[in-house]
């Protein structure tokens, strides 16, 4: 059983406490702003004249992730007409709570999208060529993120059957009995076996960013070749994966049959499929791409 910190400290004299779940997410930020920065003017023609825009390109991805993911649990929220919902409709300004927890990943996806499209076009950048670098990079920031999630509680998996409660961690988790304070997993589910999901989102999110960046990014042939295959990849892990969650938060339709989640990663298999069946015959120059050309690897240690 692994002690759950949702809480790490408190500064003393002003009593800001230091949540393990945005410290998780703000380091995963991070590492994967470092890569995307690191890899972004490889290959360019002019590397000195796209420093600036992908030194920019983190932050407005960031505040599209915070913007989307925050306004896709609303909406969620609001049209399941729970509890919930009705507290968003009844104080609107509420939606803007986002430390009070309810953020969708899929909504963030959209909105980093978003912001990265603003970011580029603005600072005159190959959109593909960043979509490719981003979501590589963006796949490392969200491993580090679900250990956030398992550490404050949230996201949690459902109660494991009897005969799979001797499955060892990371498959499965032991919630403690007595729950750390803001802990997120519930009383219903104190000293119950669960599905560890969190961390199974966490190595999903990391097998993807290998692949993309030891496998698709030295092959890809055309631009936003690796960020169409890795969420095409991706909603089949999440899909599968949205099967062993037991939070209810997460909007659940067709009276509990799938989830929010599982509803969008048909949607955006269904639109990757389309976009790389359409562009698969097509190629690219380096030049075209905008930089880090087909074939090419990057250095050791990048």
């Amino acid at each position: 059983m692994l002690p759950m910190h949702p809480i790490l400290f408190e500064i003393p004299g002003i009593h800001f406490p230091l949540r393990s779940f945005g410290l998780m997410v703000m380091v995963g930020f991070l590492v994967g702003s470092h890569f995307l920065t690191r890899w972004g003017t490889r290959g360019a023609a002019d590397p000195e004249k796209v420093v600036e825009g992908f030194a920019a390109l983190p932050m407005w991805i960031l505040v599209g992730i915070i913007a989307g993911a925050r306004a896709m649990y609303v909406v969620v929220e609001v049209l399941r007409g729970d509890v919930v919902g009705q507290g968003f409709v009844d104080d609107p300004l509420s939606m803007l709570f986002v430390w009070q927890g309810g953020l969708v990943m899929y909504g963030g996806a959209i909105g980093g999208i978003l912001g990265a499209w603003w970011a580029t076009s603005k600072h005159k950048l190959p959109f593909n060529h960043a979509m490719d670098m981003g979501v590589t990079a963006a796949f490392l920031g969200l491993a580090f993120g679900r250990i956030g999630c398992l550490l404050v509680g949230d996201d949690f998996g459902s109660v494991v059957p009897e005969a799979y409660e001797n499955l060892p961690f990371p498959i499965t988790i032991r919630v403690p009995e007595v729950l750390a304070e803001h802990s997120l997993f519930g009383q219903e589910n104190a000293g119950k076996i669960l599905w560890c999901t969190q961390i199974w989102m966490s190595l999903n999110a990391l097998m993807l960013f290998f692949i993309g960046r030891f496998w698709l990014l030295p092959r890809r042939r055309f631009g936003g070749q690796v960020a169409a295959t890795l969420l095409f990849i991706y909603s089949f892990g999440r899909f599968g994966i949205e099967i062993f969650r037991g939070d209810a938060i997460r909007g659940v339709w067709f009276d509990g049959m799938v989830s929010t989640s599982q509803l969008i990663s048909v949607v955006v298999a269904l639109l990757t499929a389309i976009y790389l069946g359409l562009r698969l015959k097509r190629s690219q120059t380096p030049e075209q791409i905008g930089g880090f050309a087909p074939g090419q690897s990057l250095p050791d240690g990048e």
